[in-house]
């Protein structure tokens, strides 16, 4: 049975570019994938026929020759165009073809390159890691910023080889496994599995005179100084990037980031609570009792007058304003809330017994909170005696 053109196969016109036979095949083999025709037992050998077409049509080569031949260009075993679709070596074929459109929809996405020679620069240059460094800085350094410098231990381009892992001026070639693409291709059945090159490591060369200092890795360990700077109103969980001071690259490759995560210490006298801060303070009864003012800290080392209204109770709070944290993103600053601790005095004297024996038999009606407590406390016991 003659074999039909493979331009109608695909369904294109004769002369048609790369770009239009790839998506023609692209259509096909989503309309006659077997799996997709169950009920079509013509599917597969239509689909076989689809992929034959494109295995000759893809190449320049073997198109030019079909163009000018067509089907008697490839009689002889000159190509895998003649071969039968069905043998081993339309499998093959099927699969190297598939794998050609798989790579197309799904190797962007991947962050992959196919095959020739901007695969295999992509595989030699990699991108160095990104480092992580976990800085502890206190509330104050929070509060006002600073430069702090950082050492961190980092692999670094060999200053010996230039980073490219090959010793005394020598280069490296490219790898005769995988042709420099850094990965190499098994079939698998009826697929074709792409693995890293075993030859180079997925690199795309390889090196037959190492450096002696990084031993053909083309980098180092070596620990940097970086100064860091630390803007104000920074809290735990700020991430600060520093882009290109991670872990080199290999073979040239650029370099990754190094991100900076902080960590506020806790305060011995503060608790922050976004910009707001937190200073619990403690008073005497007296003083709760009888008002007056106390002097507390600021964040900023300063120090401001707070007044106590008479009968403060533990728990009051007092907001002194824009003396909090600043914002880190704009904005005004937090405030600042001083919150009463009313103080019970202990290790008392006999005479302060006395005292304050004699000031609670005369303050009976000067605690508002207890008196109320109690009565609801004996309606309840006389309600559940009911």
């Amino acid at each position: 049975m003659a074999k039909r053109d493979y331009y109608e196969t695909l369904g294109i016109r004769k002369g048609a570019d790369a770009a239009e036979i790839k998506k023609a095949y692209r259509q096909k083999a989503k309309e006659l994938h077997p799996d997709r025709n169950t009920d079509n037992p013509k599917a597969e050998d239509q689909f076989k026929e689809a992929n034959e077409a494109y295995e000759v049509l893809k190449d320049a080569d073997k198109k030019a020759a079909y163009d000018r031949y067509g089907h008697a260009a490839f009689e002889g075993g000159m190509g895998g165009g003649a071969r039968r679709p069905g043998g081993a070596q339309g499998n093959a074929d099927f699969a190297s073809a598939f794998s050609d459109v798989f790579d197309d929809l799904f190797g962007d996405f991947m962050g992959g390159q196919r095959g020739g020679a901007g695969g295999g620069a992509r595989s030699r240059a990699t991108r160095g890691n990104d480092l992580r460094y976990n800085l502890r800085i206190k509330l104050e350094d929070a509060f006002a910023g600073l430069q702090k410098t950082v050492n961190v231990p980092a692999a670094v381009a060999c200053g010996n080889c230039k980073g490219t892992g090959a010793d005394d001026g020598s280069e490296p070639v490219t790898c005769p496994t995988c042709s420099g693409m850094g990965k190499v291709r098994a079939q698998q059945g009826f697929f074709t599995v792409e693995r890293a090159c075993p030859t180079c490591n997925g690199m795309g060369q390889t090196i037959k005179n190492p450096c002696h200092v990084c031993r053909g890795a083309g980098r180092v360990e070596k620990e940097k100084a970086l100064s860091v700077n630390i803007p104000a109103g920074v809290e735990t969980g700020t991430r600060i990037r520093l882009a290109g001071e991670g872990e080199s690259g290999m073979r040239g490759g650029p370099a990754g980031d190094l991100y900076i995560f902080i960590e506020v210490a806790d305060h011995p006298l503060f608790e922050r609570d976004g910009n707001n801060l937190f200073c619990r303070v403690p008073v005497s009864i007296a003083a709760a009792a009888l008002g007056g003012e106390i002097e507390v800290p600021t964040i900023d080392g300063g120090r401001s007058r707070v007044k106590i209204p008479e009968g403060s109770q533990s728990g009051r709070q007092m907001r002194l304003r824009s003396k909090g944290m600043p914002a880190l993103r704009g904005g005004g600053p937090g405030d600042m809330f001083i919150e009463l601790s009313v103080e019970t005095p202990v290790n008392l004297t006999p005479r302060q017994r006395e005292i304050l024996k004699e000031f609670d038999t005369l303050s009976k009606d000067n605690n508002p909170h207890g008196s109320s407590f109690f009565k609801t406390v004996k309606g309840f016991w006389d309600q559940m005696k009911g």
